[in-house]
């Protein structure tokens, strides 16, 4: 009985990089490559590594904005973190089934009515948290609603009946406008918007202070701002972008409270007394849902080295489990060394294609030395 409820015991914590098999050296090295990307025109980092439980480096790097003068980024400075939301509306689905208010077999219209027509009756409940629904990732028409600044619900109406692009399950293909299926999903169930029932489930729950869905009250101001050279009215630092509370890519939050997230996974659903998922569930999340594509995906989660996600770099363990973002943002966990990293930068994915995030994750993962000392 200890054994079984030890893992919700687990919380992070600073502690000796040694005490947990983590060499210092290598530590060094991920801050070197950090702070000589920052020099050299990145503007903002936060970064934080833990290994069972404890946390051996957490570091910010850069400025909130290139205005001048602008405040020193902080370890805990607020991003927009874009699709690492993802698996965060992902789990608030997964708490409903859970709870047996949902199946993740039944066809999708079970609980949107409106999703009707063609092939859409093929598509379950899990396909959106898989990438298998043939959703598109975003609608043909997201410029145009997004420079109209067209609210959340629209973009949920044309979901209904934008085309599909292949037969439902027959293959992968990361979509957006699946999650955003997935979260109006959990708010018909619940009663409540995805952004209020997050913060009631999840965030106050687990204890992660400064993550909402959209701003949750918070300045623009006062977070990292995005080097995005899209039109101003609608781009990553717009009040409407950032306030919308898009299920796919609309979180606030910081690299605590995403470590916070990882941890509760790698304890199997809990934190520091507080469980918010079962371990079958978290199994579920975290096992690969498309072995039959040949495209490692659990739900809401990515998974390993796949060629279809690999900001995790080149080190890490098949179960390794997270996510990245477009605006700059990986997290992953490896089950099997019980390493997690949480990297947030200001700088987009397209920018480079993710390679320096998945730089800074080989320098992360190559720093576990020796098992940790029970």
């Amino acid at each position: 009985m200890l054994l079984a409820i030890a893992p919700l015991l687990a919380q992070l914590r600073p502690g000796d990089p040694g005490s947990v098999g983590i060499s210092r050296a290598a530590l060094d090295r991920v801050n070197d490559l950090l702070e000589s990307e920052v020099r050299h025109g990145l503007g903002a980092a936060s970064i934080l590594i833990a290994r069972r439980g404890t946390i051996v480096l957490h570091k910010g790097f850069g400025r909130l904005s290139p205005e001048a003068g602008a405040p020193l980024v902080e370890p805990d400075s607020v991003y927009i973190v874009a699709s690492i939301t993802k698996p965060v509306t992902a789990t608030a689905l997964m708490m409903l089934v859970e709870r047996g208010k949902v199946s993740l077999s039944d066809p999708v219209s079970t609980y949107l009515p409106e999703f009707t027509g063609g092939e859409r009756s093929k598509v379950r409940v899990l396909d959106l948290l898989a990438h298998t629904s043939g959703l598109p990732d975003m609608l043909p028409e997201n410029t145009e609603l997004r420079r109209a600044h067209a609210p959340l619900s629209e973009f949920v109406k044309r979901s209904y009946t934008t085309p599909l692009l292949f037969t439902p399950g027959t293959a992968f293909r990361y979509q957006s406008m699946g999650i955003l299926l997935a979260a109006e999903i959990v708010a018909r169930i619940s009663g409540m918007p995805l952004r209020e029932f997050e913060r009631k489930e999840i965030f106050e729950p687990l204890g992660m202070r400064h993550s909402a869905l959209g701003l949750g009250g918070m300045r623009i101001a006062d977070t990292v701002q995005v080097q995005d050279s899209g039109e101003a009215s609608w781009n990553s630092n717009s009040e409407y972008w950032r306030n919308m509370g898009h299920p796919w890519g609309g979180m606030h939050t910081t690299t605590l409270d995403l470590s916070i997230l990882l941890q509760t996974f790698l304890n199997g659903g809990g934190y520091s007394g507080k469980r918010i998922l079962s371990p079958l569930g978290v199994k579920a999340m975290t096992r690969n849902q498309n072995a039959h594509l040949n495209a490692p995906w659990g739900l809401g989660w990515a998974l390993g080295r796949s060629t279809a996600w690999n900001e995790f770099g080149d080190l890490v363990s098949p179960s390794t489990f997270g996510h990245a973002g477009a605006s700059g943002t990986v997290e992953w966990a490896d089950p099997e060394t019980q390493l997690l990293c949480v990297i947030l930068t200001n700088r987009p994915l397209s920018v480079d294609g993710g390679r320096f995030l998945r730089l800074v994750s080989n320098a992360v993962a190559a720093s576990v030395e020796t098992e940790a000392r029970q």
